[in-house]
């Protein structure tokens, strides 16, 4: 059987096998379920979905951030933080939390007025369309004490890239102190 996998969007995308120019196989997701498909998933490697629903076959990667420090991040982004609609991501020692680009509410309030949406859930067809942007991120600088930084993400037009708010401290304490601000004027304050 065929690998398959549905992305949150509910596209179905299939794996693919092809060749290297130097002869070694790679491997890449296809929404077409035609040419060249796998029927295993190769050995260490894993079905991966970036934060925008795009599917991957990557090599398994050593974890570095504990499942107890990504429950700190998802626990504290619905106890401190107002927003329904984020992603958490891991990428070797950073947390990243994922927020809409879009107004959530805006959009929902706009297919519900259009009137056709009976027996439709607005949310879960909003959803399909939604596009998200890294806006915060926790990174691992201290595996020994487990002490991580904090940045956001700088909108200035001459920057457009991470800028520190809070050195070395304690993951629950940076949590609180800073996803309250996600989806908030205070968080383009925050420096």
């Amino acid at each position: 059987m065929t690998v398959t996998h549905t992305n949150r969007k509910g596209k179905i995308y299939y794996l693919h096998q092809g060749t290297t120019k130097t002869g070694n196989p790679k491997y890449f997701f296809a929404l077409r379920d035609e040419g060249d498909l796998v029927e295993t998933i190769p050995p260490g490697y894993e079905i991966y979905e970036n934060p925008n629903a795009q599917v991957f076959l990557r090599r398994i990667r050593p974890q570095i951030i504990t499942d107890e420090e990504m429950a700190i991040v998802k626990s504290g982004m619905k106890q401190y933080c107002r927003l329904e609609r984020f992603i958490i991501d891991v990428k070797k020692n950073t947390i990243i939390i994922y927020t809409p680009d879009q107004d959530v509410d805006l959009l929902v309030g706009m297919f519900n007025s259009l009137g056709s949406t009976r027996g439709t859930n607005a949310k879960a067809v909003v959803e399909k369309f939604l596009t998200y942007s890294p806006m915060l991120q926790f990174i691992l600088i201290d595996k020994e004490q487990r002490l991580f930084e904090t940045q956001r993400y700088c909108f200035l037009g001459s920057i457009d890239d991470w800028m520190t708010i809070d050195y070395k401290d304690k993951l629950p304490k940076l949590v609180k102190t800073y996803v309250k601000h996600l989806g908030e004027d205070s968080f383009y304050e925050l420096y």
